[in-house]
Parts: C-alpha cells; structure tokens; sequence
C-alpha cells in the first residue's frame, strides 16, 4: 500500500526533480510534490513524496531523516492526514469593522 512521506528543512534551491532522484534512486516513487508560495513560485522548503510500499515508506525515514543537504538536516517522516476545514496558514482572521 502506499505512503506519503513529509520531507521538510528542505534548502529553497531543492527543485521538485532533486526531491524525486532523492528518493527514486533507491526506492519506488509514485509522486512528488513540492510547496512553493504560489505568488512567487519560490519553494516552501517542504514537499511530499508517496512510496510504493509501506516497507520502503518506512526504509527511506531511517535513511533520510536528518540527511544533510546544503547544511540543512532534512525531516521525513509519515504525513498526517489533512484535517477536515484545514486550510493551513497562521491564522489571525479577516479585516475586521470599527464601531464608534
């Protein structure tokens, strides 16, 4: 069964293909996914990768969590699942009217 895997600490420079030859070159990869601010196309220095089978998910958390990379040591571990009305960011709420 597969598993998607967090990768993060990830340096700005990794580009999506560096997050698959990553992983690629000693196990399965179904997909990558790197998160890049969508205004300005600079990655969020974390991404996902889903790996074909839970015994290489698990193999490539032993083998890659804290990895140097450009002096950065990386985190991978299993993802959480998205919560339901999990939209992510900080917080804070909207705009909100004065009364006087």
């Amino acid at each position: 069964m597969p598993k998607k895997l967090y990768v993060g600490n990830l340096p700005y420079s990794v580009t999506q293909a560096d997050l698959e030859k990553m992983f690629s070159e000693k196990w399965t990869v179904l997909s990558t996914t790197l998160i890049t601010d969508k205004y300005s196309g600079r990655s969020k220095g974390f991404g996902f990768v889903e790996i074909e089978s839970d015994e290489d998910a698990a193999a490539a958390v032993e083998g890659l969590n804290g990895f140097d990379i450009e002096g950065r040591a990386i985190v991978v571990n299993e993802a959480r699942p998205k919560k339901e009305g999990d939209r992510g960011g900080r917080g804070g709420g909207g705009f909100k009217k004065r009364q006087y």
